[in-house]
Parts: structure tokens; C-alpha cells; sequence
């Protein structure tokens, strides 16, 4: 149940730019802390592009410290692998390029799973059940972030492209890959200041589970499965309760993504077929099914130009507005959750600290020192992410210059890499990074 109202009694206020997954966890969880907050989300209303995302243990870890609310509505939504027997497997890994007609499904390669398995959701969906936790009087429609600057008095001034100005202690970016604030941060010139093309691109898409259980079997259509290849793979899984099975088919070239300034770009089913004219009877079965007017998402990430710094002074940038990543590993909405629990607990310590304070150069320095202690806590590990998620999406195409189509080597390193994001206590994180605050705050 969401709080009627802001915290009245906050020492300081945070205003969110940005009401995706990464702006509502936070916005929530600060919320859940006593402290006041206000999200200025430059749509009409909140909304999620894009369809199925899995969440690992992780994720559901942070979920739970951010607030038990988004980790309860997760729960409702969320759907697992639909085979009792497969319920821990994140993906089951099959070749989907290499095929004989007298074949009847592709040949198996190897599993990767953890105690939970895959746990996909509906974007539009979760992000249904996080706005319950948001008072109304927190949101702000149709607000374009221009620029920010300090005032007179020691606040932060927001002006937005409407001609409305808006005050804050502290600017929080959540506003994603092409994010303003991150250009406030570096200078809109700074080469990390946007995202870069990775070469690979998308077709999503979204088939009902019994049409697809007839054309590519029970088995594949009812669990997550990815079908690896020369330049293309596809992954697919089980959303809606197990209703509908959400389909990514990727591909790489060469060439230069048309328009930096849209991420998509219109596509018939008839270009899905074509990229996969060559590949086995399940992978193009999957095609047929898309509908017939398709987007092809570009993948762009800041692998390239990595942020140097996450904050300047009391603005700081959180999840894909700091490190912007690829899909391949799964984790970017998880990393997102991440973030927002370590900078809560953080700010949860800030606001212990400051209570009856009316000290505006405490408030902020103290704030500042928040910021400093978040990008010290975050930074490797969500920098390392996109680093590795580019080299698991060309794992998956046998284009990795180390493993190139050797299976065993594929394994191996998908193995390593997927336990390092899983295998963590996003507690002891959070407890680390706020004993790290306060150690700072002693120096």
C-alpha cells in the first residue's frame, strides 16, 4: 500500500528525473525511508517500452531491501519456467543454426540455472504494480528536464521544457539511456555523454503460448531456451502467467544503425524470415509466428565511452542513465534495482543523520558525500556489466575471439560470468556501502 502523502518531516527532499523501473524502485524505497521525493517523468503517464524481462536472484534480492511491496508485486506477476523440472534453469542453450531436417528439434548444447530459475515479467505489468506503492501527489506528467543549477539559497532550481521550474537538495538521473542528466553531469559534448551502437539489433515479439506449443513443441515453448548461432540468436520465454511466450531474435552487422536519434525502426515479419532463411525448422517456425508489422530495436550501450564519474556534486546518475548496457546477460533492469537499493540505504543513513538539522551546507555536503560513497560502491561491478554483456551476446553467435563455436569453452565462461551477477547478498552490499558513508563522513 503506497503512503498517501510525501514525507512532511524530511531534512532534505530528492527530486527523481525519470519514472522507468530504475525512478519508481528508488522513488519507493526512498519513500519507504522517510524521506521526501518527487518524480518528474517527461511522459503523459508511466510507461514501459519493450515487453518480457527476466529478473535473477539478485534483482529479487534488491527488490526486497528497496521495499517488500515491489518485491511482493513482482511475485505477483512473475512467471517461471512452466515445467516443474525446469524451474531452476535460466536458459537451456540449443543450437538453432546447425540442423537436419530429419531432426525433430535442435540439437541440446548445455543448461546454465540457479535456485531460482527465470523469472520474466511483463514490463507493463510490473510496472503496474509499482504505482501502487506511489502517491499521487509524487508524480509529475509531461516534465522535460533542460537543465539544473544551484540557487541563492543552496537548492537545486530544475527547469524543464514546459517553462516550469522545480527545487530539490538533490537530482537523481533515472532517465535511461539517452538520459539529460548524464549530459549535465559530463557536457552534452563529452563522448560518454551518449549512447554508442553495439552493431546488433532486435525483433520482439510476443506469441501466444498454445499457438506456439503447437508449432515448436510443449517443451521449448514453455521454457526459456536460447538458440545460439553464426551472428543471430534468439531467446524466448514464458510471460503471463504463462500465457504468452516472449520472443528476442537478434542479429549483428557491420553496418551504421540510420538514426542515432530513434532507437527503432519499423520491419516486416517478412525481414525477420529473411535474417533467418538459413537456420534450422524451430528458429524460422518462431518467425512465422511474429505479427506482421514488426520494430527492430537498436542495442546501443556506453561500452565504448564509460562514465568516468556517476555525480557532480548533488546530481548523480543511476542505472541506465550511468551504465547504460546490452541485453545479453539479462541483468540491466536488474542492475537498475541494484542501484537503487545501495543509494537508498545510503540516503536511509543520510536522512538518520540530518534529522533537525537546518544546516543547508551540512545538508549538502553530507548529500554530496552520499554520492561519492554511491559511485564508489556501484560503479565496477555496473561497469563490468556492459563490458561482459557485449562479450556474452557475441558468445552466443560464436564470434567471441577466445571461444569462437567451441561449446565447452561457451559454457564455461557463460558459467562464470552469470554466478558472478547472481552470487552476491545484496544486503551485505548495501551494509558495505553504508558503513563506507560512514567512515567518509567521520574523515
Amino acid at each position: 500500500m503506497a503512503p498517501s502523502t510525501n514525507p512532511s518531516n524530511s531534512p532534505f527532499d530528492i527530486a527523481v528525473i525519470g519514472g522507468g523501473i530504475a525512478g519508481l524502485t528508488l522513488a519507493i524505497a526512498l519513500l519507504k525511508r522517510g524521506i521526501k521525493v518527487d518524480i518528474y517523468e517527461q511522459a503523459k503517464a508511466y510507461g514501459e517500452i519493450g515487453a518480457g524481462v527476466g529478473f535473477s536472484p539478485n534483482a529479487a534480492q534488491a527488490m526486497e531491501v528497496c521495499s517488500d511491496g515491489i518485491f511482493q508485486g513482482f511475485d505477483r506477476v512473475r512467471t517461471r519456467n512452466l515445467w516443474p523440472s525446469k524451474q531452476k534453469l535460466w536458459f537451456t542453450y540449443v543450437d538453432g543454426f546447425n540442423h537436419d531436417e530429419s531432426m525433430p528439434t535442435e540439437k541440446y548444447l548445455f543448461d546454465l540455472g540457479n535456485d531460482v530459475g527465470q523469472n520474466a515479467v511483463h514490463r507493463a505489468h510490473f510496472l503496474e504494480e509499482m504505482i501502487k506503492l506511489v502517491p499521487e501527489s509524487v508524480s509529475h506528467f509531461r516534465k522535460h528536464l533542460d537543465n539544473v543549477e544551484e540557487d541563492a539559497n543552496g537548492k537545486l532550481k530544475m527547469t524543464f521544457h514546459d517553462g516550469s521550474e522545480a527545487f530539490a537538495d538533490a537530482v537523481i538521473g533515472c532517465d535511461g539511456i539517452k538520459s539529460r542528466v548524464r549530459q549535465l553531469i559530463v557536457g552534452e559534448d563529452h563522448p560518454s555523454a551518449h549512447p554508442q551502437y553495439t552493431h546488433k539489433y532486435c525483433y520482439r515479439g510476443l506469441i501466444p503460448i498454445e499457438e506456439a506449443k503447437e508449432a515448436i513443441g510443449e517443451e521449448m515453448a514453455a521454457n526459456s531456451t536460447l538458440h545460439m548461432g553464426p551472428g543471430r540468436h534468439i531467446l524466448t520465454f514464458p510471460v503471463n502467467r504463462g500465457e504468452t511466450m516472449n520472443v528476442v531474435a537478434f542479429c549483428t552487422n557491420a553496418d551504421d544503425w540510420p538514426d542515432y536519434t530513434h532507437l527503432t525502426r519499423p520491419a516486416k515479419k517478412s525481414d525477420a524470415l529473411k535474417e533467418f532463411e538459413d537456420w534450422g525448422t524451430n528458429p524460422k517456425k518462431i518467425m512465422s509466428l511474429l505479427k506482421e508489422d514488426l520494430d527492430v530495436w537498436a542495442i546501443f550501450d556506453l561500452g565504448d565511452h564509460p562514465l568516468s564519474t556517476y555525480h557532480k556534486n548533488r546530481i548523480v546518475v543511476v542505472g541506465d542513465a550511468a551504465h547504460a548496457t546490452s541485453p545479453h546477460h539479462g541483468a540491466g533492469a536488474g542492475f537498475c534495482i541494484e542501484d537503487s537499493a545501495v543509494l537508498a540505504e545510503i540516503l536511509g543513513a543520510v536522512h538518520g543523520k540530518l534529522q533537525g538539522t537546518a544546516d543547508k551546507k551540512e545538508v549538502a555536503s553530507t548529500l554530496e558525500t552520499a554520492f561519492v560513497t554511491y559511485e564508489a560502491a556501484r560503479k565496477e561491478r555496473s561497469q563490468w556489466l556492459v563490458q561482459s554483456s557485449r562479450r556474452t551476446g557475441n558468445l552466443y553467435e560464436w564470434a567471441d575471439k577466445e571461444c569462437g563455436d567451441d561449446v565447452k569453452k561457451i559454457e564455461e565462461v557463460l558459467k562464470g560470468t552469470h554466478h558472478y551477477i547472481w552470487d552476491v547478498s545484496v544486503r551485505e552490499m548495501c551494509n558495505d556501502a553504508v558503513a563506507d558513508f560512514e567512515k567518509r563522513l567521520a574523515a
